[in-house]
């Protein structure tokens, strides 16, 4: 099995049910009454994947290793997900909701442990010099499992109803199983059988320069976070009707950042890790000081579908060369918990930030708070011009 065409069904399979409930289901929720109340709750949906670092080392450590160790998991934790999706689609909104909450977050959980074992399995199936298109086939999955259950399923929503679009999800994620299981593992790399998490979490501050590399992921996408979450509500107060930011969120964007993800995957040979963060870094600070147009009074379509585009298209060529930079600092038996805690620490980076993004923009005003937003990209920058370049 063709390992581009394997990572990319694994990724896909794993962004499309969590863009669903991600996206889509507040979306939905809301068109057919449900409270903002209830609607909010769906935001712990995303628990299991600011978790998973918690139970990565369990992934390292136990599996079936004589059919393949992260294949195991893989399997397992698709199908689950597989079985958790279709329990979710015969569940009635108003009488289960409850059940169905529980149902989709064990559904996402499992996605979150699949996400583990395969970012491992990654890891051992690419060479170094792979990594960097190996990134770009992650984050274009993910964005293509994002257009489909974010934009796609919403729009067809009203034509096939709650039962046979959940059921059209998990059919999706039930085919793209077969990639897997035609894949053979090497099954006799050795695992670790350190003890779980300290230990582990020890070993992996104790590498040469990770320290100041943790430094780097918590800082270098915080511009970005800020500028994407504050571009939401300008897009409101601009009056643009829900329609067309859905379409400009969901499928335009997502369409930016499939493409900027393919185009990072080529770029990042020539270029190389160290240079690609700084260059792309750069690109992300420029398409974040666009946003100031729409701020000034240039508020048609084509300019925000334009600048709506360029920040993921900019973001998704960013995260290849971090998240290969991130597979080379990962250790060979600790695969899955030190790429998840990389993962993590950039997600909390992003979360601090755009927790903050509200109070800047309300002290400052959009045209200083997206002008602030691109000067902190451009300080991750100068923190990456002083990283040890490894080959790759």
């Amino acid at each position: 099995m063709n390992k581009w065409l394997l990572l990319a069904s694994l990724y896909v399979a794993q962004f499309l049910p969590v863009a669903f409930f991600g996206q889509t289901l507040p979306v939905f929720l809301r068109q057919q009454g449900v409270s903002l109340e209830l609607i909010g709750l769906t935001s712990l949906l995303g628990l299991p994947w600011m978790l998973k670092v918690l139970w990565s080392p369990l992934i390292d450590r136990y599996g079936w290793t004589k059919w393949g160790h992260y294949k195991f998991w893989i399997v397992l934790m698709q199908s689950l997900m597989v079985a958790a999706i279709a329990v979710c689609a015969f569940l009635d909104l108003e009488t289960n909701f409850t059940l169905l909450l529980v149902g989709m977050l064990l559904a996402i959980a499992f996605a979150a442990t699949q996400d583990i074992a395969t970012d491992a399995l990654a890891i051992e199936l690419l060479q170094p010099s792979e990594r960097g298109f190996g990134n770009s086939i992650q984050v274009a999955g993910g964005y293509l499992g994002g257009i489909l259950g974010g934009g796609v399923i919403l729009i067809l929503l009203d034509t096939l109803g709650w039962t046979r679009s959940l059921l059209a999800i998990a059919m999706t994620v039930f085919l793209l199983i077969f990639p897997v299981l035609l894949h053979h593992e090497n099954a006799t790399s050795p695992k670790t059988d350190s003890k779980l998490s300290f230990s582990a979490l020890g070993g992996f501050f104790q590498q040469p320069g990770m320290v100041w590399w943790i430094s780097i992921l918590v800082v270098y996408m915080m511009g970005i976070s800020i500028a994407s979450t504050m571009s939401r509500p300008l897009l409101i107060d601009l009056k643009m009707s829900m329609k067309d930011i859905g379409i400009m969120n969901s499928i335009v964007s997502f369409g930016g950042g499939f493409v900027g993800s393919i185009l990072g995957g080529f770029l990042i040979k020539p270029l190389g890790r160290k240079r690609s963060l700084i260059v792309f870094g750069i690109l992300m600070a420029v398409v974040i000081a666009f946003w100031i147009l729409p701020t000034l009074g240039f508020t048609s379509l084509p300019v925000l579908y334009l600048v709506a585009c360029g920040l993921h298209f900019s973001y998704s060529m960013a995260c290849i060369p971090m998240f290969a930079i991130a597979m080379d600092r990962s250790r060979e038996g600790n695969a899955g918990f030190d790429y998840t805690l990389q993962a993590i620490v950039i997600f909390i980076g992003s979360s601090l930030a755009a927790s903050l993004s509200g109070f800047i923009a309300e002290a400052f005003g959009y045209i200083s708070a997206f002008a602030i937003t691109a000067i902190l990209c451009l300080l991750g920058v100068l923190l990456v011009t002083t990283l040890d370049d490894k080959p790759g």
